[in-house]
């Protein structure tokens, strides 16, 4: 397998999907000869010329508006937004329209939109570019919502989203472009809606995605190493559809729960995951669950502050020590 970066295991993903379905086209930012905000669509403008990748006027309400009617036409458009705290000026568009459409055309009209970019805190560009909308789209029945930790996981569910018949919003990480993982050389897909254990354990679970999941794993080894305590890490990865079955799994299997998630504690996705192991493994509990979130404040300018306000394995540590 070769090793490569998340950003280009998402370019890969956009390459293969380009050259193997017709519809699939890429709109935003300088998505085509600037070659993306983030360099994910680096060299495809090259490759695939002007109807494949177009640049898109800085009006996320338009073109994101315009995406959403195209895939009602038989379009498979992949959105890059250069942050997702961007997508609330295009709400209505991405929730009344693609998110109800296939509802309230009894099944009649797909939209098959892609929409995806950055949506972390941690890269000092202050609130308004730092939000963590995962919770906030997921709460809309008829969207999907994933959120990819490695360079593999980036590229199987992508390529999966973008064969998908609904809305699938991809939420990526900053900070994670440049991280390497070994990814396979063959095609392969990650279907949506499938947890994956990223360590054994048998003390107690870590459950978390995107970023956080790494911030998880890094708190296993020192708890291991420093503490005999033996976590294992469950990743999301799909948001909605979430997989119940695979959280309620681990924490019948350790009876301790500790989620990590950079969205926010309140109405967070955390607090959806805490509901759903109390209603229905409340008594495979031994402690109560625990959670580690972004402090509940708007995102620190200060890189000092801010790096303390995401989750850190230090904070995930005491949180485990409290229940072991």
């Amino acid at each position: 397998m070769a090793k490569i970066t998340y950003r280009k295991a998402l370019n890969d993903a956009l390459a293969e999907e380009i050259m193997r379905d017709e519809n699939v086209v890429i709109i935003g930012e300088e998505v085509a000869q600037y070659n993306g905000a983030y360099k994910v669509t680096d060299g495809l403008w090259s490759r695939f010329g002007d109807k494949r990748l177009v640049d898109a006027p800085i009006s996320e309400a338009g073109f994101i508006g315009m995406g959403v009617g195209a895939s009602m036409l038989g379009l498979r458009p992949v959105m890059e937004l250069m942050f997702w705290s961007f997508a609330y000026v295009a709400y209505d568009q991405i929730v009344n329209n693609a998110g109800c459409v296939r509802y309230m055309s009894g099944g009649k009209i797909n939209c098959p939109i892609v929409i995806r970019g950055p949506a972390n805190g941690g890269t000092n560009v202050g609130a308004t570019h730092s939000h963590t909308p995962e919770n906030l789209l997921a709460n809309n029945p008829g969207v999907k919502v994933v959120s990819p930790a490695t360079a593999y996981d980036a590229k199987g569910l992508l390529k999966t989203a973008i064969r998908d018949n609904d809305p699938v919003f991809v939420m990526e990480n900053t900070l994670l472009y440049g991280e390497t993982w070994e990814v396979p050389e063959e095609e392969y897909l990650i279907p949506l809606g499938v947890a994956d254990i990223k360590r054994e354990g048998t003390d107690v679970s870590l459950i978390a995605h995107g970023r956080a999941v790494l911030t998880a794993l890094k708190a296993a080894e020192i708890l291991a190493a420093e503490h005999n305590i033996n976590a294992e890490v469950l990743d999301l990865r799909s948001i909605r559809p979430l997989d119940e079955e695979a959280i309620l799994r681990t924490v019948r299997k350790t009876h301790r729960a500790v989620l990590v998630d950079e969205n926010r504690p309140f109405c967070g996705v955390s607090a959806q995951i805490a509901a759903t192991i109390q209603e229905k493994a409340f008594d495979d509990l031994d402690a109560p669950v625990q959670r580690v979130c972004s402090l509940d404040a708007p995102a620190i300018y200060s890189p000092a502050l801010e790096k303390l306000q995401l989750p850190t394995p230090e904070r995930v540590i005491q949180k485990v020590l409290s229940i072991c």
